[in-house]
């Protein structure tokens, strides 16, 4: 460096690129910043070979590869150890509510009753700018005990209770970028850009109230993607100057490969994490995206694509047993039910199956679950009350089941409807036009739906398709049938919504988008980094 030279601060080197409202200054403040460039300076490059190492992999799978149990990590597996422990105000689980992170809602989360509340800047967010910054804003705010909304237009007042649910924060997954922060004019990790500003403004806060930073880590595919969490967590501890081990995180399961690694995922994170989540929607996406150009692995309607059978009965055992083995919580997955307004019958009807999905849970071992709605909070509490007692259930060690590969790939049996077909072009459009508005978490046909329930939907056809599936009458499932299905269904919605609020309502454009997806030659990741273009 020559006399004159300067070195450039960290929060210099990474620009935002973005409007920068009344009030961001306060999460966008040089140190943040200059923590989250040093996070991306240090694990970028890791991150970028990790995602490479996905699209390898996948080039095995397409060639006829099948996940299966890594033999280079056997002792892992059969050796015994434990995790290294779990805060108290995570030992009782029994049931999670989850949503976005606006503020309104988030406020109603706390108060829902739930033990935890997970904050989502994934699956259900669009991540535009002002989201994430208003959703890190909000989280400020709680943290530091100033959570408070009035509603504009009716002039309602929002305010914490005073007993609230637990917090968790998902940040966005190892594939997402943050295109409104770039370092040295690359976009940075929305890992760690999340995960960075909350922890820096937040941790201190939050362990002053009796709590900490607590996480869900997404959509990992391997324990060395694990691993890199840990590295990030270990570095964020020092750097902060937290005890180790003060940062802990849950891992959904929500991937095909990384069912076959839960050990390795949990020995790689094993001081930071407390549990396993099954991530039940984005699971049935991954067993589609990676194994779905196998013709022994088509799958039926989604609807019967259910948890009791299966693939997905198998690793919500295997889930169960690996954490128990291990001391970490299993956690089960959503329930995307929704109150019906205006119909008893229905509504009566949603709740008996959250209640036997609840049942079904705590009945074979979990810990605890997921809801997406405040009401379905004491309908899933009664069934974990009635059937596990306790905190959790972390003494059922499940050594009575012997979960094979076989039985984690096993194909779940059922029939290919037109109805199921119309199903999974009206959910992913009406999804993936809401996600281009800005919202993340759609209420549609009774179900709150996410991300994970649209990439369901345009894998189903894109498998559907490329495998030349027929239909349960015989009708072949060709591209002309599904543009009929399509104009069909766009014509129904644009009648039902009216001509200016169906184009308002983006539908147009996430129509074209879904089916360039749909009728693409080679299946892509994921749908929000197409449609991230759109938004950003």
């Amino acid at each position: 460096m020559s006399a004159t030279a300067r070195r450039v601060p960290e929060s210099e080197r990474l620009e935002i690129v973005a409007p920068v409202k009344d009030g961001y200054a306060r999460i966008l403040s040089p140190g943040a910043l200059a923590f989250v460039a040093e996070l991306e300076t240090l694990f970028g490059a890791r991150r970028r070979e990790l995602i490479k190492a996905r699209r390898e992999r996948q080039v095995r799978f397409d060639a006829g590869e099948l996940p299966d149990f890594l033999p280079e990590t056997r002792d892992i597996r059969e050796s015994d150890w434990k995790i290294l422990g779990t805060p108290e105000d995570l030992k009782d689980r029994r049931v999670e509510i989850t949503g976005p992170v606006d503020r309104k809602m988030m406020i109603n989360a706390f108060n829902s009753g739930a033990n935890v509340f997970m904050a989502d800047f994934e699956d259900a967010s669009a991540p535009t700018w002002e989201n994430m910054i208003d959703g890190q804003t909000n989280l400020f705010d709680y943290a530091h005990g100033t959570l408070a909304y009035t509603d504009p237009v009716s002039g309602k007042a929002y305010a914490l209770g005073e007993k609230t649910a637990v917090l968790k924060v998902r940040p966005r997954g190892w594939h997402m970028l943050e295109a409104h922060a770039e370092l040295d004019g690359a976009p940075v990790s929305a890992s760690l850009f999340d995960f960075g500003l909350y922890i820096y403004h937040n941790a201190r806060a939050l362990l002053e109230r009796g709590t900490g930073p607590y996480f869900y880590l997404p959509k990992m595919e391997s324990h060395r993607e694990a691993k890199l969490w840990d590295d990030v967590f270990t570095h964020t501890e020092k750097a902060l100057g937290l005890a180790h081990g003060t940062i802990k995180a849950t891992v959904l399961i929500e991937t095909l490969p990384a069912a076959f690694e839960m050990d390795e995922i949990l020995f790689a994170l094993k001081d930071h994490i407390v549990g396993l989540n099954c991530g039940r929607w984005d699971y049935i996406f991954s067993y589609i995206k990676r194994i779905g150009k196998n013709p022994a692995f088509l799958l039926p309607d989604r609807s019967q694509v259910v948890m009791g059978e299966a693939f997905l009965k198998a690793y919500a055992l295997l889930l169960i047993k690996t954490c128990h083995r291990r001391g970490a919580h299993a956690m089960g997955g959503m329930a995307a039910q929704i109150p019906v307004k205006g119909d008893e019958a229905a509504n009566a009807a949603a709740f008996a199956k959250v209640r036997a999905d609840k049942d079904r849970e705590a009945s074979i071992g979990h810990d605890g679950t997921w809801v997406a709605h405040p009401a379905l909070v004491p309908v899933a509490k009664e069934m974990f009350d009635r059937l596990m007692p306790g905190r959790n259930q972390l003494h059922r060690m499940r050594n009575d089941l012997t979960i094979s590969r076989e039985d984690l790939l096993a194909p779940h049996k059922g029939s290919i409807t037109e109805a199921g077909v119309r199903e999974n072009i009206r959910v992913g459009v009406q999804y993936l036009a809401a996600w281009l508005s800005g919202r993340g978490a759609v209420p549609l046909y009774n179900l709150m739906e996410d991300a994970a329930t649209a990439e369901i939907s345009r894998t189903q056809l894109w498998q559907q398709l490329r495998l030349g599936a027929s239909l349960s009458d015989d009708r072949p499932i060709t591209e002309p049938l599904v543009r009929a299905f399509y104009a069909d269904e766009m014509a129904k919605l644009e009648h039902a919504l009216g001509a200016d609020a169906f184009r308002a309502g983006h539908l147009r454009e996430a129509g074209a988008l879904f089916l360039e997806l749909v009728f693409a030659d080679e299946l892509a990741e994921f749908l929000t980094t197409p449609a991230y273009e759109f938004i950003k």
